[in-house]
């Protein structure tokens, strides 16, 4: 798979200066992924003071989060598409129209997922599983996180479509000031320093929502009162027709994939939670530090996803191609470094959240499994985000509906219940979901390898 893709596609146009323009893209937004990674990392370990499973009661709440966060996000997806494909066709005015419809819409989201979440957290937490300690604990964080929502989803669409002009270094200050205003404000309020009151679990949640507050004021300012490509106008009057229709041929695709993928990751999430909460706490810590690899790749797929919508609003089929097998080898640097980095450091940042061995032990195992499927991850996501550039977000949908949603849920639930029962020595409790993991991740590479190998991506009309 690998020497396959390191080799360059039919009709790709590639030199050094593409090089160059990819990589100024991808780093920021690596960095950022990164740091972002780090500090949430920090954000999870400081809320283990609270109490023993407040890290699994916290990850119960991930999934539902995410799962009402589709909307925003698909729409998100069709920003990018759109706003880099009339940068690529020089109209900025086109650009300006799509963010503007963009944010209007994603105000609507935002208000209807508040709601939602605040008022139905505690349904919605039991379906996630876990006894009846992580539950609660679950159901506070939650009900305060969700009324936050809202400016989560601006500052979702204001930095989606900074990044489509290529702009990664202002979206990297952004989040990144606005996750250590979270830690900070995780100090103040989780034990009660420097004169704020001692909140525990609810302190976290609150941290959470100062920190989105903070991100979406930053993004407002630059696309309001700074001098960047983008400008967001408080009024107008109409809206294109080519505009609605490509901001919604995307956005509905990518709802649809974002559902897959939610459901998919929620059923993992309850499969694991069935188990026990020592699981729960292993494969909370897995997710948080293999999130730094994700991240780093998704800075890679930014870079392509940018690029390709780019070229193709130039006219340049060739240079997208060039664009994806550029992305593709500075993806297999990004793996180089991770592996490694997970191998030598995987003991010692399993003792960063716990000290319990049991929970060290199987987590060091899954660490080891997870580095099979680093390279596939990364190449899963650079391939998707060249793809969603481009507009061709039905493909990607498909193949996460079958993959995510149903092929690895059942390998997690045939590992985690009915194979560890029987080979308990195995420690498939812990290593299982990320068995099912490394699968899923090379499925989806190779299906996604053959539809870039394909070009049939480069037709999409947005």
């Amino acid at each position: 798979m690998s020497e396959t893709s390191a080799l360059p596609s039919p009709g790709a146009y590639v030199d050094k200066s593409m090089y160059r323009q990819a990589f100024s893209i991808a780093w920021p937004a690596a960095l950022e992924g990164a740091l972002l990674s780090i500090i949430g990392t920090v954000d999870t370990v400081m809320v283990k003071s609270v109490h023993e499973y407040a890290i699994a009661s916290i990850a119960l709440t991930s999934q539902p989060r995410l799962i009402l966060l589709i909307l925003a996000q698909a729409l998100c997806v069709g920003t990018t598409a759109m706003v880099s494909r009339r940068r690529g066709e020089g109209d900025r005015d086109g650009a300006n129209e799509a963010l503007s419809l963009s944010m209007l819409l994603i105000t609507f989201v935002g208000a209807l997922i508040a709601a939602t979440g605040h008022f139905l957290a505690e349904p919605i937490i039991r379906l996630q599983g876990g006894d009846g300690d992580t539950t609660a604990m679950a159901v506070q964080y939650f009900k305060i996180v969700a009324l936050g929502l809202p400016f989560s989803c601006w500052n979702l669409c204001l930095c989606a479509a900074l990044r489509a002009t290529g702009n990664t270094r202002i979206t990297m200050v952004t989040n990144i000031t606005a996750n250590l205003v979270n830690v900070v404000m995780n100090y103040c309020l989780i034990g009660g320093h420097f004169g704020f009151p001692a909140l525990g679990v609810r302190g976290a949640a609150l941290a959470t929502v100062i920190g989105g507050i903070v991100a979406s004021c930053i993004s407002f300012y630059v696309v309001l009162f700074k001098d960047s490509y983008l400008r967001l106008k408080p009024r107008v009057k109409g809206f294109d027709r080519r505009t609605v229709s490509g901001l919604l041929k995307v956005g509905l695709s990518s709802v649809a994939e974002s559902a897959a993928l939610r459901v998919g990751f929620a059923l993992n999430n309850r499969i694991i939670a069935s188990i026990n909460a020592d699981a729960l706490t292993s494969n909370t810590i897995i997710g948080s530090v293999t999130g730094l690899s994700f991240c780093l790749g998704d800075g890679v797929a930014t870079s392509g996803a940018t690029m390709t919508g780019i070229s193709l609003g130039e006219g340049r089929k060739d240079k997208a191609r060039g664009y994806v097998d550029v992305c593709m080898r500075l993806g297999y640097i990004v793996s180089a470094f991770i592996i490694v980095l997970l191998f030598v450091l995987r003991r010692d940042l399993a003792l960063l959240f716990t000290d319990k061995e049991e929970i060290v032990r199987g987590a060091s195992l899954a660490f080891l499994v997870v580095l099979a499927g680093i390279v596939a991850q990364n190449a899963r996501v650079i391939y998707s985000g060249c793809l969603r550039g481009a507009g061709d977000v039905k493909y990607v949908a498909l193949i996460s509906l079958l993959s995510v949603s149903i092929v690895r849920p059942l390998m997690t639930w045939s590992l985690c219940h009915p194979l560890n029962r029987m080979y308990p020595e195995l420690y498939l409790a812990y290593t299982g979901p990320w068995i099912a993991y490394v699968i899923d991740a090379w499925i989806r590479t190779v299906l996604l390898w053959r539809r870039v190998k394909s070009g049939r991506y480069l037709d999409t009309r947005l």
